[in-house]
C-alpha cells in the first residue's frame, strides 16, 4: 500500500521550493510586496494558524470516520487518541492532493524557508545592514531546507509519512509548530544582532554545512542500500547487513535488509546526531545571551530521541529476533558510545 501511495506522488518539491523563494524575493526586490509586513504581524498570523489548523485537524478526524481515502485507516476506539494521532495514514483530497505531503512539505518546510528570508530582510530594514550572525543563520537554514527538497522522495519513506497518521500531532505540528518554533532563532536575531567576526562566522557556517551534509549522506547511504537491494558500496566496501523476515498483517512473509555498516554501523539512528548538531550551529550565532533561541534545539533533541525510541519499538515488534540480533551488532541507539 505504501508503494502505491508513494508512486502517486509527484516529486516536484525542488521546483515548487525555488519558485516559492524566487517569487517571495522578486516581489520584495521590485517593490511589489514588503515581506517585513509578515514579521510585523506574526502574532496575528500565528494566532490564525493555531486556530485554523485546529479546525483543519477536526475536519481530518471527521473525514477519517466518514470518508477515508484508503484501507490504511481506522479508529483506536478512543476519540482523543484518534484526534491526536490521526485516523488515516494517507488522507487525500481527490486523486492527486496528498494532505500529509502538503502539510509537512509544501506548507511546513516552505514556510520555514520563507520566514528565514523574511527575518533577514526585516533586520536589513531596521538596521540598514544584515549582521553576520543573521547571515549564517539564514544560509544554514536555507541549505537545510534545500537539502530536504532535494531528498524529498526519500522523506516519503520516513516515519512521518510511512508510519505516523495524519492527525493533530503531525498536521498541526507542521502547520503551526514548524513556522513558529523552527524559525525562532532567526526571529530572535532580528532585534538581537550579533557581530561574530569573519573567522568565527565562517567556522560556524562550515561546521553547520558539514553537519547538514552528513545528515544527508546518512539518508542517501541507506536509500542507495535499499534501492540496490544491498548490492552497493558503503564507504568503499561491500555493506554489512542482516536479512530479516517479518509477517505482514495479511499473513504474508516478507524480507528486509538491515544495514549495519557505514553511518548505520555507528548507531541505529545516527542521522539524528548531525541533524541536532546542524540546528545548534544555526542557533549558536545568537551566542548565549538568552535561552529563547535555543528552545528549538532542546525541543528537537527531545523529539528525535523520542522518535528513535518509537522507531526501535516498532522495529522490535516487526522483526522480532532479527531486531535483537541487529541491536547486538549495532548496540547504540543514537549517540555512539553514549546512548
Amino acid at each position: 500500500m505504501q508503494t502505491q501511495v508513494i508512486c502517486l506522488l509527484q516529486a516536484n518539491g525542488m521546483a515548487a521550493y525555488f519558485v516559492t523563494l524566487a517569487t517571495h524575493l522578486g516581489l520584495w526586490w521590485f517593490g511589489i510586496f514588503n515581506p517585513t509586513i509578515v514579521y510585523d504581524h506574526l502574532g496575528e498570523i500565528f494566532s490564525a494558524l493555531i486556530f485554523g489548523s485546529f479546525i483543519f485537524c477536526i475536519l481530518l478526524y471527521i473525514k477519517g470516520h466518514l470518508a477515508p481515502s484508503s484501507t490504511d485507516s481506522g479508529s483506536s476506539g478512543n476519540a482523543i487518541i484518534d484526534f491526536y494521532w490521526g485516523m488515516e495514514l494517507y488522507p487525500r483530497i481527490g486523486k492527486n492532493f496528498d494532505i500529509k505531503v502538503f502539510t509537512n512539505c509544501r506548507f511546513g518546510m516552505m514556510s520555514w524557508a520563507v520566514l528565514a528570508v523574511t527575518y533577514c530582510i526585516k533586520q536589513y530594514e531596521v538596521n540598514g545592514t544584515v549582521a553576520d550572525s543573521m547571515l549564517v543563520n539564514t544560509i544554514l537554514m536555507l541549505v537545510y531546507v534545500t537539502k530536504f527538497f532535494w531528498w524529498e522522495a526519500g522523506y516519503w519513506n520516513t516515519m512521518d509519512i510511512a508510519h505516523d497518521r495524519a492527525g493533530f500531532y503531525i498536521c498541526w505540528g507542521c502547520l503551526v509548530w514548524v513556522p513558529s518554533i523552527y524559525t525562532s532563532p532567526g526571529m530572535y536575531l532580528v532585534n538581537h544582532p550579533v557581530n561574530l567576526g569573519t573567522q568565527l562566522a565562517l567556522f560556524i557556517l562550515v561546521a553547520g554545512i558539514l553537519c547538514i551534509y552528513i545528515n544527508y549522506d546518512c539518508d542517501r547511504q541507506r536509500q542507495e542500500f535499499r534501492r540496490t537491494n544491498g548490492k552497493c558500496l558503503v564507504w568503499g566496501k561491500a555493506p554489512s547487513k542482516i536479512v530479516a523476515s517479518y509477517t505482514t498483517t495479511s499473513g504474508e512473509t516478507k524480507t528486509s535488509l538491515l544495514l549495519t555498516s557505514g553511518w548505520w554501523g555507528l548507531s541505529r539512528h545516527f542521522h539524528y546526531v548531525p541533524e541536532i548538531s546542524a540546528a545548534f550551529f544555526w542557533t549558536v550565532p545568537a551566542l548565549f545571551n538568552h535561552f529563547l533561541p535555543y528552545f528549538y534545539v532542546v525541543f528537537l533533541t527531545i523529539l528525535l530521541l523520542d522518535r528513535a525510541k518509537r522507531d526501535d519499538d516498532r522495529c522490535r515488534s516487526k522483526y522480532g529476533k532479527y531486531w535483537k540480533l541487529y541491536c547486538q551488532k549495532v548496540s547504540y541507539r543514537v549517540i555512539p558510545g553514549i546512548y
